[in-house]
C-alpha cells in the first residue's frame, strides 16, 4: 500500500508541474505539450537499461546448477517407476 501511495504521489506532482508549466510561457507551448511522451520514452529507456545490467550481471550458480541436475534425475525416476515414458538418458 506505501508503494501505491508513494506512485501516486509522484503521479500527482508531474501533472500539477506539467499543469503549470502550460499555464506558464516558461517553455513553448510545443515543447511543453510533449513533456508527457518525453516522460513515458525515457522511463521505457530506463526500464530496457535495468533489464540490460540486470542481465550482464545475472549471477552464475553452478551449485545450484548441481541440484537441479540431480533434482532432474530424481524424477525422471520417480516417473520411470510409475510407468510414464520419460525419454533416455
Amino acid at each position: 500500500m506505501k508503494h501505491i501511495v508513494k506512485i501516486m504521489t509522484l503521479v500527482v506532482a508531474l501533472t500539477a508541474i506539467w499543469i503549470s508549466l502550460l499555464q506558464t510561457s516558461i517553455l513553448p507551448k510545443s515543447y511543453t505539450w510533449l513533456l508527457p511522451l518525453y516522460c513515458i520514452v525515457s522511463l521505457g529507456s530506463y526500464g530496457l537499461l535495468m533489464v540490460g545490467v540486470g542481465l550482464m550481471r545475472f549471477p552464475t550458480c553452478p551449485h545450484e546448477a548441481i541440484l537441479l541436475q540431480e533434482d532432474i534425475v530424481e524424477a525422471k525416476k520417480f516417473l520411470k517407476g510409475k510407468g510414464v515414458d520419460v525419454g533416455t538418458d
